[in-house]
């Protein structure tokens, strides 16, 4: 076990390393900052200065070896903009990501487990029938898309919820709702697939037969075995709603990393882009991490992977 757990920290800090090098090789396509932070009349001595003064008149391999000596210490610089730490921005930035991510994580639970198993057990049912049109469309629907049609009817006509920004709960239900639909289609059909097998096995028709009441077969015998893979998923799911959260962020103004990261991309504040990567990237790569170990614990078939 000792050894499975070093195989995959090693391989979280390699998933940290490639996704901060990519990032900072790929924002340098985008162009100098240099000329966003000056007048536009400013003469070319000037430019010239503050370039030096930034590093970026360097050679392109010594930028990165200083920024990943720094960044192993957490120095990730000050931001272009507004010459704060970079690091300390986005970390002001995560609980608003964390409870956007969380609270579409609970919904998604609420609403996707109870409607797999309705739409597994009463398989090609109207029940089965509207479980399984809700995980196409959910799966269908982009979250951009589906965030500015719920603006436009709940907070330009009917005028019921704030079109966006944070603060209170009401300005937590649309964006909730729209990062959650994607994970409550995916929910419920992994919920159904894994109820499917478990209601086809033998013990459940014994209990079945012996006149096992309908709520007890379902929720201690079927539902309590098929939890195991959907806890899996549930874990994993937590990063993709982490990554998820940055265009829904954007389409409704929450005050998370995601729209952070987005107005440090137009703003090429480079500093802040690598520290917010470095941080969603750490909070997936850790996430995946737990889920392994814990997998790996309660079957001990993974852990020879």
């Amino acid at each position: 076990m000792l050894d499975f757990i070093i195989k995959r920290l090693l391989q979280v800090i390699l998933v940290v390393f490639l996704a901060l090098t990519a990032v900072f090789f790929l924002i340098r396509l985008s162009g100098d900052p240099t000329a966003l932070f000056l007048p536009p009349d400013a003469p070319r001595e000037q430019i010239e200065e503050y370039r030096e003064l930034l590093g970026f008149n360097r050679p392109m391999h010594e930028q990165y070896t200083d920024f990943m000596a720094n960044a192993v210490q957490g120095d990730f610089g000050q931001s272009l903009r507004s010459q704060e730490d970079a690091l300390q921005l986005v970390i002001d930035r995560l609980p608003a990501t964390f409870q956007l991510a969380i609270t579409a994580l609970i919904l998604s639970l609420v609403i996707a487990i109870p409607l797999g198993v309705l739409s597994a057990y009463k398989r090609n049912s109207i029940f089965d029938r509207i479980g399984v049109g809700i995980t196409v469309l959910g799966q269908a629907v982009p979250n951009f898309w589906l965030g500015l049609i719920l603006i436009f009817f709940f907070a330009a006509q009917l005028k019921i919820l704030p079109t966006g920004g944070g603060g209170t709960w009401v300005h937590l239900i649309l964006p909730t709702i729209t990062l959650a639909t994607y994970s409550i289609a995916r929910f419920t059909r992994f919920t159904r697939s894994s109820m499917l097998d478990i209601l086809r096995k033998d013990y459940i028709r014994t209990a079945k037969a012996s006149g096992v009441p309908t709520i007890p077969l379902v929720s201690r015998y079927a539902l309590k075995n098929s939890l195991i893979p959907i806890i899996t998923l549930v874990a994993l799911d937590l990063g993709t709603l982490l990554g998820g959260a940055v265009i829904t962020e954007v389409v409704f103004a929450w005050p998370g990393i995601g729209r952070l990261l987005m107005q440090s991309l137009m703003n090429r504040d480079f500093p802040i882009v690598l520290a917010a990567v470095f941080i969603i990237a750490l909070i997936y790569a850790i996430i995946n991490f737990i889920a392994d170990i814990l997998y790996a614990y309660v079957n001990p078939q993974i852990r020879v992977k």
